[in-house]
């Protein structure tokens, strides 16, 4: 069974697709953005896991693509950082990056912005604040989630598994409220941007309407 979207995401109200390139060259520009979010990261001394700004630009991406191109664009970008641009955090590249204590979280991106994309297609979950934080945190569980298993076992392969309270303490506790300001980054500038356009659609159509002679 074919399912329509109910809920267009961003970028494509923003830009209809006009041409075939159009969709490839949105996900190289979005590859490329979170290619830039990658490099703001914070070495934290307990864990090999950083504070980056990947989830962030996980969670536009996949809200202003949809779950289609969004899950394209993430998969983009880590062909990108394995085929040797350095744009996993910190310059960062090569398989080392998705076989190393991070690469989860890596491997989870394509997931959660699939998922974003899907609940803003099918419940237009980023017109409000409230949807659109849930959405996005919906997005962490998925990252985190995979992201903690992977550093979990990449710990025990090493002989150095912390038990699983300390895998929480590495890979997820410390960047819940990161996460949460992320998060909330995201459900203010999202529902925002859509009253702009709704307002300027308004202005737009009140001034076609004036410009009509009268019977």
């Amino acid at each position: 069974m074919q399912t329509t979207t109910s809920y267009p995401p961003l970028l494509k109200t923003l830009f209809p697709q006009r041409t075939t390139f159009q969709p490839v060259l949105l996900v190289l520009l979005g590859s490329l953005f979170l290619g830039l979010l990658a490099q703001v990261s914070i070495i934290l001394p307990f864990t090999p896991v950083p504070i980056t700004g990947q989830s962030l630009g996980v969670a536009l991406i996949g809200a202003s693509l949809g779950r289609k191109l969004g899950f394209l664009t993430v998969v983009t970008y880590l062909v990108e950082g394995l085929a040797g641009l350095p744009v996993f955090s910190a310059g960062g590249f090569g398989l080392a990056k998705i076989l190393g204590p991070t690469g989860g979280y890596l491997v989870a991106f394509p997931f959660a912005a699939a998922l974003i994309g899907f609940l803003v297609e099918k419940y237009g979950a980023d017109r409000k604040f409230f949807s659109t934080l849930f959405s996005m945190l919906a997005g962490d569980v998925i990252t985190f989630s995979l992201g903690a298993l992977w550093l979990g076992v990449w710990l025990s392969l090493g002989g150095k598994f912390p038990g699983v309270w300390g895998v929480l303490m590495m890979g997820v506790i410390p960047f819940l409220p990161g996460s949460l300001i992320k998060a909330s980054l995201a459900a203010g500038l999202l529902p925002t941007t859509w009253k702009l356009i709704g307002n300027k659609n308004n202005y737009k159509n009140r001034d076609q309407n004036s410009d009509r002679p009268e019977d």
